[in-house]
């Protein structure tokens, strides 16, 4: 009956067109109700997810990413991206995707990357000769490196998710995953992404002839000189530090992730106020607002999940869960791509924080013994999350970028094919070939890393 009345409230709330972060709240409260738990466990619950302390690395990270969009680094990243591949085929739509993914590894955040790029290159490309669905499709798709990138925020909540991870993978025992593995296991996946947007969209830009003037003959930008790009480049590399930082903290051991965090805002302050001189009080103002905002949203959203994870918990659902699938299979390969499917499918729904919190303790056991470990799975399940942002109904991240270049998001999803593609292979990279994210980070740590 709980479980019932768990589920039933949950999807009407959704479907009713409650923000998920109140869908889930009110069918837990409504759930304990049913079961008659007193209301003040689910509120205390709700606390205790949220008072963690490594979490003040999020409201860090993201004004962090805050400072840096609202102080001018998004333009010097997108000078240097021009400068070096705007000359080629479909070049602006190139730059935008070296450019977005750059700054997804100053923002950690697609949705601020879309907003940040989107604003400034897809009023831009579509001046210049490119339609506004390219424009929208090369701007999302490679602004979703940011939630693999060392500043995301979501990595945080993950690591959080996978603290109670436990089990065995050959002779190596699993215990929890060091945030500091999973800020190096998202680079060489990135990479790969990146390499595979540029590919789609030189592909499509030579289909379709973009860059192209009203007439249909073709645009495309010169050379500007090796000179050139040497000096984009200086100009966007005090920007592009703020991930080296943040790595040679974590990795030297000088800090923890909330201090590199910390660390992170005290040095976009000094850069956009002192060095670059760009961000006035009124842009900080905006910065301090948007960030305690996206804070707040986070927030609630962790603390209502932890409320669902102590109900599903209590109603033994990833057990049941976990005896369902492996009845219907026992064959790892089979079984981790019943996992990516049910992911892909959650993410359409659900917020990336939820969508953590809430499949992290259902899955991430079940990975284990697939021999999995916490942070090829995190790679996995950031991936899948990330995916879900630019796949309608919901897609925040391409909801954004539809309503900068004023388009629909169906007219946008016709032509992205290529894009989830690139999404789908790198999803499979990660899954069945466990040296793609976890090499990286076994090397710098010099011994095994799962």
């Amino acid at each position: 009956m709980a479980l019932t009345v768990l589920c039933v409230t949950f999807v009407v709330l959704l479907l009713l067109g409650l923000p998920v972060a109140f869908a889930i709240g009110l069918s837990c409260l409504a759930t304990f109700a049913v079961e008659s738990v007193p209301l003040a466990t689910a509120f205390q619950t709700m606390i205790s997810g949220m008072n963690v302390f490594s979490f003040l690395a999020i409201p860090f990270f993201i004004f962090s990413g805050e400072l840096m969009l609202h102080g001018g680094i998004a333009d010097k990243i997108v000078d240097f991206a021009r400068s070096l591949v705007g000359h080629w085929r479909g070049g602006l739509g190139l730059a935008n995707v070296v450019a977005s993914t750059l700054f997804g590894g100053v923002s950690g955040s697609p949705v601020a990357d879309t907003s940040a790029m989107g604003g400034v290159l897809i009023p831009i490309m579509k001046r210049e000769g490119y339609s506004a669905d390219y424009a929208v499709n090369v701007t999302t798709h490679a602004s979703l490196s940011g939630a693999l990138m060392p500043t995301s925020h979501n990595m945080i909540i993950y690591a959080f998710a996978a603290q109670g991870a436990a089990g065995t993978i050959g002779e190596q025992v699993i215990k929890g995953v060091s945030i500091g593995d999973l800020m190096f296991a998202g680079l060489v996946p990135v990479f790969w992404i990146m390499t595979c947007m540029l590919i789609a969209a030189y592909w499509q830009a030579v289909r379709y002839g973009f860059p192209k003037r009203a007439d249909g003959t073709s645009l495309i930008e010169k050379f500007p000189g090796w000179g050139a790009v040497v000096r984009y480049f200086v100009a966007s590399v005090p920007g592009l530090l703020v991930v080296v930082i943040i790595l040679f903290c974590v990795m030297a051991g000088v800090a923890t992730a909330t201090e590199a965090a910390a660390i992170a805002v005290t040095y976009s302050l000094l850069l956009t106020a002192l060095i670059y001189r760009t961000l006035t009080r009124q842009k900080l103002l905006k910065a301090l607002a948007r960030a305690s905002k996206t804070t707040g949203v986070v927030l609630l959203l962790i603390g209502v999940s932890n409320m669902l994870r102590w109900q599903m918990a209590y109603l033994e659902i990833p057990e049941t869960i976990e005896t369902a699938l492996l009845n219907t299979t026992q064959m790892p390969w089979l079984m981790l791509l019943y996992i990516n499917i049910i992911q892909i499918v959650l993410g359409i729904f659900l917020d990336m924080a939820a969508h953590i919190l809430i499949t992290t303790p259902l899955f991430l056991p079940l990975a284990i013994q697939m021999g999995v470990g916490p942070v090829q799975f995190g790679m996995m399940l950031l991936l899948n999350c990330a995916l879900g942002l630019v796949h309608p109904p919901v897609g925040t991240v391409q909801f954004v970028g539809c309503a900068i270049a004023n388009i629909s998001i169906g007219q946008a999803t016709r032509t992205a094919w290529p894009y989830y593609l690139a999404i789908f292979v790198a999803i499979n990279l990660v899954t069945y070939v466990p040296g793609f994210s976890t090499w990286l980070p076994s090397l710098i740590a010099g011994h095994p890393v799962l």
